[in-house]
């Protein structure tokens, strides 16, 4: 069974299909083993970087699974044509209201295949758990598969157990930092995780390191709205439910069923701003230059820097602006940076440090086909 979320889908469900054959299974002699299909969700920012990437790579010789459809919410695009023509006529579809994509029934995949998830739609990290025990592989830049309800990341974990589909989640944290990956070894390999904090929004991470008061807050949230380093709803970055989801799937990928309501979360938004219908966010921009501003002045006076941390450890989660001290591992880098550290047996006083580019559609893109060519290669 499918877990919980918002809007079950109306309709025929899914037909079972065989699983995939046992970990080193050989085709039947003089029979081809079958190539890999992928099929991609999402035809926005990241979507579009996905095929720009995969086009490059493919140029390069790299063996990739092919593209056999992809879709939106508006309609799905065979690309027997070539991905650019299918991409064109996904996007240029009309709208429509529908309660489900008609990709999650009307297409098939198979136990092998490779399913893409460039959207940050609930609906479809829903599916994630179904795909994965008909033996599916999943690939995601989409949070709220590890980084919102509890049971659906178990469902998860627990599908993946069952038929040996793999779960490629790097784009989720860091946009493909070597970051959940070494989470992950560390604990397979034993060692314990007593707390880890980090700028973990690059969106955040670039407006704080922009925030020096020469430029109102608000016109450097447009900026970074136009440079694409936040949510297409800056207020998802501004309330810290970004960086919530993101501080969610690292404590989970270190063992912690901690459920979203356990993180404590500092929002930006003053209650206008964040109880404002989508078409009057623009206006209310400037609701967060005072507060912020004061916010500034304040950091400065105890000699440090603003920034935005979300952090778990024995005693709890928490997500908000904090003034680091100077010479904090938080403090360092610039730019859309997200900068992570690690204390635990391995690195009790001096923690593991990563820290690289979180934002932007491009690496976001790169990590998602990361995830895909090491699927390809197992």
């Amino acid at each position: 069974p499918r877990a919980g979320g918002p809007g079950e889908p109306t309709g025929a469900r899914l037909s079972p299909v065989p699983g995939p054959p046992p970990r080193g299974a050989r085709s039947a002699p003089g029979r081809a083993a079958p190539r890999r299909r992928l099929a991609l969700l999402g035809t926005g920012t990241v979507g579009t970087a996905f095929v720009e990437r995969y086009q490059q790579l493919q140029a390069r010789g790299l063996e990739l699974p092919q593209v056999a459809w992809l879709a939106n919410s508006r309609s799905v695009q065979a690309c027997g044509d070539g991905l650019l023509p299918a991409l064109d006529r996904a996007r240029a579809a009309p709208r429509r209201e529908v309660v489900l994509q008609g990709w999650a029934e009307a297409e098939a995949l198979h136990a092998g295949d490779i399913l893409v998830d460039a959207t940050a739609s609930e609906g479809v990290a829903d599916w994630h758990p179904e795909w994965l025990a008909r033996g599916v592989s999943v690939v995601t830049a989409n949070k709220l598969g590890h980084g919102s309800l509890l049971a659906r990341s178990q469902a998860i974990v627990d599908a993946q157990c069952q038929t040996g589909a793999r779960y490629g989640d790097s784009a989720t944290v860091g946009a493909g930092l070597p970051l959940l990956g070494s989470l992950r070894a560390l604990v397979a390999g034993g060692d314990r995780i007593h707390a880890v904090e980090g700028v973990l929004s690059g969106s955040l991470a670039w407006l704080f390191d922009r925030h020096d008061g020469s430029l109102p807050f608000s016109q450097l949230v447009r900026e970074a709205a136009a440079a694409g380093y936040t949510e297409p709803d800056p207020r998802i970055d501004l309330s810290g439910e970004d960086v919530r989801r993101k501080l969610l799937i690292l404590a989970r990928a270190a063992g912690l069923a901690l459920e979203a309501s356990q993180v404590q979360v500092q929002s930006l938004l003053p209650d206008a701003l964040a109880r404002a219908p989508a078409a009057e966010v623009e206006a209310l921009l400037g609701l967060l230059d005072g507060p912020l501003e004061e916010r500034l002045r304040s950091a400065r006076e105890a000699g440090g820097n603003l920034r935005y941390v979300g952090r778990f450890d024995a005693g709890g989660a928490s997500v908000g602006l904090r003034v680091l001290p100077a010479g904090h591992p938080l403090g360092a880098g610039g730019g859309t940076d997200n900068r992570v550290a690690v204390t635990s047996d391995r690195y009790p006083r001096q923690p593991l440090v990563i820290q690289g580019p979180g934002a932007g559609a491009a690496v976001t893109a790169a990590a998602l086909l990361d995830d895909v060519l090491r699927i390809g290669a197992a």
